[in-house]
């Protein structure tokens, strides 16, 4: 025998042949090499894993995370006679930047117990918590609308009328000198459904600025009078029932120049609702108009106040 002789081990080991040396010697470093890739790959699938919805961890770890924000009160504006949803536009604008949902009512200005009736309709429809405004004949209607809804926790009046019980509109203005829009009102006949007809009343354009608008520029009380809505006189005239803010806080914003609705009437109607009140001195009738940022504020501290 030579001493080249095959010992034990590679007597049976075919890849240890002559020429397979090499091959041998590849397979030897393979196979740790391969162990050593799973001892990789299996932490790696193991995380892909705990990433999948079933894993514990991370669910429990994102579901259950607090919310960072409190959902705030939707905003209900309903304007009043002689004007549409557009008046509230700068306040609409400056509530939204600040988070606030908003609803601007188009208030139909017929007759008090449809338009209350109307607007209730548009609360039924809103899920959560609502701040109730209301411009002029809007706080009438507000007053009534918000009657049997829990979910207004504030009524706020701009310039507005807050009635009791069988006031109306003109009967509250009539108390208090100082109203020159009685002597401004153009009446025009309109037909009602069913036959006949009945009157609506606009504020004349000339007079309009003056009357209803003194703090706005000319150029833009203008366009608001070419562009103004009638109102129903019968619903001015109609007798409020049981009052919304007898029993839901309520805010109130006096214009201290008001010739429509005499801001002596304001206070007055401010003071027996209990309402938390502010004044603007110099203030026409459409103060959410010429002070929009002071209308924002005072609607913003009854939706913080009742939250």
């Amino acid at each position: 025998m030579s001493g080249n002789a095959a010992t034990p081990e590679n007597a049976h080991t075919p890849e240890n042949a002559p020429g397979d040396s090499r091959r041998w010697t590849r397979k030897r470093m393979v196979v740790p090499a391969l162990l050593a890739l799973t001892v990789l790959v299996v932490p790696v699938v193991a995380t892909a894993a705990s990433a999948t919805p079933e894993a514990p961890a991370r669910v429990s770890t994102t579901a259950k995370a607090p919310a960072s924000t409190t959902a705030k009160p939707t905003v209900v504006l309903v304007h009043g006679a002689f004007a549409d949803a557009s008046s509230w536009d700068g306040v609409v604008k400056r509530l939204q930047r600040q988070g606030y949902p908003v609803v601007a009512v188009a208030n139909p200005l017929r007759d008090l117990g449809g338009d209350s009736a109307y607007t209730s309709s548009v609360l039924d429809g809103i899920p959560g918590p609502v701040v109730l405004v209301g411009h002029s004949y809007g706080g009438e209607v507000i007053t009534n609308a918000a009657v049997g809804h829990p979910n207004v926790k504030a009524l706020v009046y701009v310039a507005a009328y807050a009635p009791d019980q069988g006031e109306s509109g003109l009967t509250l203005t009539g108390k208090f000198p100082g109203s020159r829009l009685g002597a401004n009102l153009v009446t025009h006949a309109f037909p009602v459904p069913g036959g006949g007809s009945d009157v609506e009343g606009t504020v004349n354009p000339v007079a309009f600025h003056e009357v209803f608008a003194g703090d706005l520029p000319k150029s833009r009380a203008a366009a608001m009078a070419a562009t103004q809505r009638p109102v129903a006189l019968a619903a001015l005239g109609t007798p409020s029932g049981v009052p919304a803010w007898r029993t839901i806080p309520s805010w109130y914003l006096v214009a201290g120049s008001d010739l429509a609705i005499p801001a002596a009437a304001e206070r007055f109607m401010a003071k027996r609702a209990g309402a938390h009140t502010i004044e603007i001195k110099g203030a026409s009738h459409v103060v959410m108009m010429s002070h929009p940022d002071r209308t924002t504020d005072l609607i913003t501290a009854a939706a913080k106040a009742t939250s």
